[in-house]
């Protein structure tokens, strides 16, 4: 045989391997689809964007892949029909309490805490805020023993308490500020820490609220205060306009002390100038910090909260606040516009704890999403001293995406027919067989 011959036809034996996986890999290109997820004809409501129309969005390995007016669901390995749905960033709760009670002593709870996944994902919060539960005497305990759970879903992330304790009784917050600590262990744990928090001060000065600030200034991040209570010797526009610094958020901004109107009705001055300092006003709903008779002239006369968040804990979670789809449902019923009870719930906190990649649904964004329904008919909402009005619509989650896996359905919108799925389906790991019992 001519040697050239012979090195070439040896040189295609040896390309052989090589074209037959380049064979394989094209085929399986064609059988899998260019998207994983495609969320199909929902109404897109996305703020930081400026959508707000019907749109599809795709999903590829947990991020958003594309948002369009049409994408092929050809393209797609799955597609969900949400052409009823309004579709949303996954939800962002600025102010809720999880240093679990399943996890450490009852006493140690902070603020009667309740448990992530289960009172978030249901109502598509896929990011909620501890708001200062824990301490810098004990932060690093709540992180072990709830932010780090290997199976927890929701993204956790908190505002560490500038009393020592955090939240263990009234009593603790009282004293034992550290601001330097709190700095310290903040940029320790820069990943999950994104506020300091001052709350509960009974106290006529403002020690607490000043070392809060003092520690946020220290570490670079924004400071939550529950003003506690109200003294004349420290009134609230005193808080907003001389204590916090831009980018602070006052939480409970509905509480029934806050001075809102003037014996007109009419809004008093320095919210309006606290709002142009930069001042982020926080809802923090809870159980006791929330009436109509301050929210409802706050939303006729055009003042929206920054942020809509729940103060979700035990007696907020079974009292009149609920949950957070009731909380913003609230204020549709109140007259604020639907886009602005979203911004308000998504791109808005998440630009407040400084995590802009959070809250919008922007191609390459990590694809937490929710799936809202619009159910209009007469509903009644209460505030937290028993107040009550009457509204025509309210959502309801349906569907949440973490991540682009689904972590809570309502509606089994994921789900498949099980007539088609075979008859292995729904064995357990390792096993592939009945053992049937003998005739």
């Amino acid at each position: 045989m001519n040697h050239k011959v012979s090195t070439a036809c040896w040189a295609g034996w040896i390309r052989l391997p090589a074209m037959l996986l380049f064979c394989l890999a094209v085929a399986l290109s064609f059988q899998q689809g260019e998207y994983d997820l495609l969320l199909k004809g929902g109404y897109v409501i996305d703020p930081k964007n400026g959508i707000s129309g019907r749109r599809d969005v795709a999903i590829s390995d947990g991020t958003i892949a594309a948002v369009s007016e049409s994408i092929d669901a050809s393209k797609a390995d799955r597609t969900l029909d949400v052409a009823d749905l309004i579709i949303t960033p996954g939800l962002i709760d600025l102010h809720v309490h999880m240093f679990s009670t399943t996890n450490i002593p009852a006493a140690w709870a902070g603020d009667n805490s309740v448990q992530p996944d289960t009172n978030t994902l249901r109502t598509g919060i896929t990011t909620a805020v501890d708001a200062g539960s824990s301490g810098w005497r004990n932060f690093e305990f709540f992180r072990h023993t709830v932010i780090d759970k290997e199976r927890l879903k929701t993204r956790m992330l908190a505002h560490i308490n500038i009393a020592g304790f955090g939240m263990i009784t009234s009593i603790t917050e009282q004293t034992d500020f550290n601001p330097e600590e709190v700095a310290r262990l903040a940029k320790k744990h820069k990943d999950v820490i994104v506020g300091i928090k001052s709350a509960h001060y009974h106290g006529p000065d403002w020690t607490s609220v000043d070392e809060a600030v003092k520690a946020g200034r220290l570490a670079n991040i924004p400071v939550m205060v529950d003003f506690g209570y109200f003294l004349s010797e420290r009134p609230f526009y005193e808080l907003v306009l001389k204590h916090l610094r831009p980018g602070d958020m006052p939480t409970h901004m509905f509480h029934g002390a806050v001075p809102w109107v003037d014996e007109s009705g009419k809004l008093y001055d320095y919210l309006g100038q606290a709002r142009k300092r930069g001042i982020k006003f926080d809802v923090g709903h809870g159980g006791g910090s929330f009436v109509f008779r301050n929210a409802v002239p706050a939303i006729e006369q055009g003042f929206y909260p920054d942020s809509i968040s729940t103060d979700l804990h035990q007696g907020s979670a079974t009292g009149a606040m609920m949950d957070m789809q009731t909380t913003m449902s609230k204020f549709l019923a109140m007259g604020m516009p639907l886009d602005e009870v979203i911004k308000a719930s998504t791109w808005n906190p998440a630009r407040q704890i400084q995590r802009e990649e959070l809250g919008h649904l922007t191609p390459g964004a990590v694809a937490d999403v929710a799936a809202f329904r619009m159910v209009k008919r007469k509903f009644r909402f209460r505030d937290v001293g028993n107040g009550a009005i009457d509204g025509n619509q309210r959502l309801f989650c349906e569907l949440t995406l973490r991540e682009g896996q689904v972590v809570w359905d309502w509606n089994s919108l994921s789900g498949v027919d099980y007539k088609t799925l075979g008859p292995e389906y729904g064995f357990p790991k390792g096993v592939n067989q009945i053992i049937r019992p003998p005739h």
